[in-house]
Order: structure tokens, then sequence, then C-alpha cells
């Protein structure tokens, strides 16, 4: 490439990084300065810049900040010519966005609860005994943790209800009615109005918040439906579960997320799949987990951390009591027989047999004895159940 000369006169300013200066030895002061530049890694040559002053930058010059959260589209350029058009299906599906502004509740319910699942059946609850009347027909919707959403507004500001809850106690299966103190106080409007002014083409902060709302509304219809895994949602009547063996089967779900998209605010969804614990007595579960014939054999101590990593938690229901099914939380595994276990009675520590205790009680004779006994309930109160008379719950 060949040199580009530049006169001193013209006050350009090159970057060090960009430059390299030569003085030329022996030149005299009147001696006309020049600057020599080329790209690569071939030195300039030239003599000394005399008076050459870098250009001031203007005080009144904006630069976009590195921090700018403000959210547009990429303009495109143009639309395809060429080709056949034609249509085709995708997983996304245009959702309308709600003409009125949302309405954020603050949740608060004493005594304190930290399971999800409770405080959401306190809230389900509550909605079903004041809707008519002390909320106003609205029917708000719960994330499980301190916020509330109602499109509108709810005719308080701030009010606590009363929420007598009838639950059944773990492990037990007997029903126990407990009071709940919940307290619903307004915090804000969440405005739908940047969102629509991003979709309408205009920049706009990212209306984080109002997709985050939107989110959670249409994760709650489908809760409602479906079993929640993570962030999907999962059903048998989806498709046909597959079974996959070790007791195991495999249902059908999907996976969504509000985006928003050029045509408008978009609900993407995907498939997938997860496995579940077959509905089936738990002895035949356990005997397809260990791929082992159980009716007859005892099990080892391998098999039994097995089954008990395996089961702990899984919700099942006892079917020696008839149409009486009652449902339990499995909490562990015996490390004993069901033959061998004994169990306090009574305060006097009267001592009882688990197979005695069955047959005298319910009339019912405990065939595979050589097993270790399912732990359902908590440390401080625990029962014993026997395998055959337990089917995972539905």
């Amino acid at each position: 490439m060949p040199y580009m000369q530049m006169e001193p006169e013209d006050k350009y300013v090159i970057p060090a990084s960009q430059m390299a200066l030569k003085s030329h030895h022996g030149s005299n002061d009147g001696e006309k300065t020049s600057l020599w530049k080329r790209k690569g890694r071939r030195r300039a040559k030239g003599l000394p810049m005399e008076g050459l002053k870098q250009k001031e930058l203007d005080p009144n010059l904006e630069f976009p900040s590195s921090s700018c959260k403000s959210l547009t589209f990429p303009r495109r350029p143009n639309f395809g010519q060429l080709g056949t058009k034609c249509l085709v299906k995708a997983n996304h599906f245009l959702a309308i966005i709600p003409e009125s502004d949302i309405s954020h509740y603050n949740v608060k319910i004493t005594p304190e609860v930290t399971s999800r699942k409770m405080k959401k059946n306190i809230l389900t609850e509550l909605v079903k005994q004041y809707r008519t009347t002390e909320l106003g027909m609205r029917l708000p919707v719960y994330d499980g943790g301190s916020n509330l959403y109602t499109a509108g507004l709810l005719p308080f500001i701030s009010k606590e209800f009363t929420v007598i809850l009838a639950n059944e106690e773990e492990g037990t299966g007997t029903p126990r009615e407990r009071e709940f103190k919940v307290q619903i106080k307004f915090v804000t409007l969440a405005s739908m109005h940047q969102l629509r002014e991003l979709l309408a083409g205009k920049q706009v902060n990212n209306p984080q918040e109002a997709l985050t709302i939107i989110d959670i509304v249409l994760r709650e219809l489908h809760a409602q439906r479906y079993i929640s895994v993570g962030r999907s949602f999962y059903s048998p009547c989806i498709k046909k579960p597959q079974h996959v063996g070790g007791g195991l089967q495999a249902w059908r779900g999907f996976y969504q997320s509000i985006r928003p998209t050029q045509m408008g605010l978009s609900l993407n969804i995907d498939m997938s799949s997860t496995a579940f614990i077959e509905a089936i007595p738990v002895i035949d579960f356990v005997a397809q987990l260990l791929n082992k014939d159980v009716y007859s054999r005892t099990l080892s101590d391998a098999d039994r951390i097995k089954v008990k990593k395996v089961l702990r938690g899984v919700k099942v229901e006892v079917t020696h009591r008839g149409n009486v099914r009652r449902k339990y939380r499995i909490s562990g595994l015996t490390s004993q027989p069901t033959r061998e276990l004994i169990f306090p009675l009574d305060e006097q520590m009267n001592m009882k047999s688990v197979v005695e205790y069955f047959q005298e009680m319910y009339g019912y004779t405990i065939q595979y004895t050589h097993l270790p006994c399912l732990q359902v309930g908590n440390q401080k109160k625990v029962n014993y159940l026997p395998m055959e008379d337990l089917t995972k719950s539905k």
C-alpha cells in the first residue's frame, strides 16, 4: 500500500498506537516537517511534528451509556421477495395484553408458613370464602410467596382475613383444622403501558415487571390443572404415559415462556417429558425397581437403601380399610422385617407387634412379613405400614 503523506497544517490527531515518529537528524529548523504513515508493522518515517495540537472534544457531545436498559427491536431491512410463500406451524402463540393495569398486593400469613403449597391452599380457601363479598368478585392470582395480583383494584387498601383450613395432618391422615390470619395490602399498579409501547416498535425501558406478572398469571392457570415439576407442567391426559421400566412411566408435558416479538406478545411452548412412579402397589413397584423377586426373598442392606432413597417423600394411600383411602407421605424404611416390629400401644408402654395389631384392629393378615415396613409421619409419631397395604397415590 503506498505511503500517505499528511501536512501538520491539517492538525489531525493520530493515535500513538497507529503511528511512529522518527526525527530526521541533521535537518535545519526551517526545514519542512512531514508525517509519514502506513498500515502494517512497518514504521512510518518523517520529521518531528512541531506545533501539532490535539483537537479538543466538544463538551456537549453525548455518548450512549453502557448501562442503558432500554430495549429496542433491530430494524428489519426488508421482507423476502424470492421463493414461494408457505405457511409454517410454530410453537409460538399470540397473547393479548390486558387493557387495564394490574394491581399488585402484598400478602402476609400468620402464623408463618414456609410451604409454598400450604400458602397457596390458604389463599385458595380465602378466595372461596370471600370472593363474592370482600374481594368484589375479583379472582386474584397468588405466586406462593408474598405477591398477589388482580385485574383492577380490590375494594380496599389493606384488610385482614381469617381463614380456617382443614388439612390432613401429615402421617396420620386425620383432618385437622387450623386458623390463619391473612393480611392483603395494596402495593402499586403494575403498568402495561411500557409493554404496549415496546410492541408498537417504540424505544422504551425493558418492561420486565409486566412480563413477569403475565408469566405468573399464565403459570397459575396451568398449575390448577397439571402437575408442576420445576418450570414445566405434566399430565397423563396430554399423551398416554409410556412404561420405561423400573416401576416408572414417562409423562408428556410442556414448558412455557412469554416473550415480546415483532408480531406482538408471544407465548412460547416447548414439549418436555419426565418420569413418574406408576400408580401401582408399592410392593410391585419395589420388585420392578430392584428387578428381583421380593415376594419370597428378604431385602439386602443395599436394596433397602435404594428403596428408601426412591420412595422418601412419595405420597401413598392405604388399601386395608375398604373405601377409606387415607393418604400418607413416606418418610423412611425400617431396618427390621415386619414380623419383628413391635411398638408401644399406649402410654403404659404395653408393646404390640405390627402383625398382631393389623389382625386385631382391621382383621387384615399381613402376607409378606419378611419385608420391612414403610415409615410414615414425623420422627415424634412414626407409623408402620406394610408395603403390600400401600398403593402409589394418583
